[in-house]
């Protein structure tokens, strides 16, 4: 019998937020022998325990009626002010079985790292925002980031960097509107921190302070490394890439949305600090990823995929950026890795009909709609 795999998202009035992606994810899984569709949260009828799910066909979406899924895979990643109470209570309910357990947000994720000494020496110092603790702050570090809790691509980051006669802000709004601007005292820069907060949050969104890394191993650019990590068919976290992504010039931050490009992280790598070094980094920065998705299973629970930001500095020291449940995966497809964006599509489908097995195999009796 066939397995059903609902994807969750969310759907508005235009469609779906990353509809290319979700259509290559649907028709992934119908190639391996699934029923796939998607859904948003309004789409559920528990009165007659159905989904309206949809289906990408060659002329658009298109949505019928679908029984109970055996498994749900989680993509729900936008969070409009008028949605935003939806999705959280609809999440927090049994409903369905999930491939993804609940994260939480940024600075959150930073506190339950930063208890585990094993991981702590690759954890930029992370502060909620005050001013006390900004002055402080920049009297430690030259360069300082002011980052959203439940911010993506980049979007309302804001970088402050101390100079002899003041401050440079470098940053980019929700709207992906770059922005930059010098100031001369303090006063002034906490009066424009907390403008660009009032402004730049959604809802309660709460806003917390990074120490600022030397990422420019190109001058004049932000680079990070970009690692996927995923569960596989038999339910083991594996390495499925690795790249480099070269901010634009001038940007706060390397990401693709915002002008950036992919380069290999190899070659980059050995260009940058010979080959020895490089391998050391490439190998530091994949056991780095699996323990921290140790970390994380033991205080969420199980999960599918990680998306990793990791600064390198100019020493050749990893840094953890950010860690996003959620990721990505056109990295691959700018660095013409074809056959490993597939990979990074198909892998999430193999760990859900992995686990709806081991379900089958636990309660053979069951039987859902």
């Amino acid at each position: 019998m066939r397995k059903r795999i609902g994807i969750l998202t969310y759907r508005g009035e235009t469609g779906f937020v990353e509809p290319d992606f979700l259509s290559r994810l649907v028709k992934e899984g119908i190639k391996m022998g699934a029923e796939v569709f998607v859904f948003g949260p309004q789409d559920v009828r528990f009165s007659i325990r159905q989904i309206r799910g949809y289906v990408p066909q060659e002329t658009g979406w298109t949505s019928e009626w679908y029984g109970w899924p055996d498994i749900v895979i989680d993509r729900y990643r936008y969070y409009p002010l008028a949605k935003h109470s939806i999705y959280l209570p609809f999440r927090k309910q049994p409903w369905f079985r999930y491939a993804n357990s609940r994260f939480s947000n940024k600075y959150r994720v930073h506190q339950v790292l930063v208890q585990d000494p094993a991981l702590q020496q690759w954890l930029p110092e992370t502060c909620p925002y005050s001013k006390e603790t900004l002055f402080t702050m920049l009297l430690q570090h030259q360069m300082v980031y002011l980052k959203p809790t439940n911010g993506s691509g980049g979007r309302s980051i804001l970088r402050v960097e101390r100079q002899a006669n003041g401050y440079i802000l470098h940053g980019r709004t929700k709207q992906q509107a770059k922005s930059r601007e010098r100031l001369y005292s303090l006063v002034e820069l906490c009066k424009r921190l907390e403008d660009w907060m009032r402004s730049e949050k959604s809802g309660n969104e709460q806003f917390f302070l990074q120490q600022g890394l030397q990422l420019s191993l190109i001058p004049g650019r932000t680079i990070d490394a970009r690692l996927l990590v995923q569960k596989d068919g038999t339910g083991e976290w594996r390495l499925t890439g690795m790249g480099m992504r070269i901010g634009a010039s001038r940007s706060s931050t390397s990401n693709l949305h915002g002008g950036g490009s992919a380069v290999p992280a190899a070659a980059f790598l050995i260009n940058r600090f010979g080959r020895e070094e490089a391998e050391r980094i490439i190998v530091e920065c994949k056991e780095l990823a699996l323990k921290t998705v140790s970390r994380i299973e033991q205080h969420y629970g199980k999960m599918m995929e990680f998306g990793f930001d990791l600064g390198i500095d100019k020493n050749g020291k990893v840094w953890i950026i950010e860690i996003n449940p959620k990721p990505g995966r056109e990295i691959f497809r700018q660095l013409g890795q074809h056959k490993r964006y597939l990979q990074a599509v198909r892998r999430p489908l193999e760990y859900a009909l992995y686990l709806a097995d081991q379900i089958e195999e636990r309660e053979p009796s069951l039987k859902l709609f």
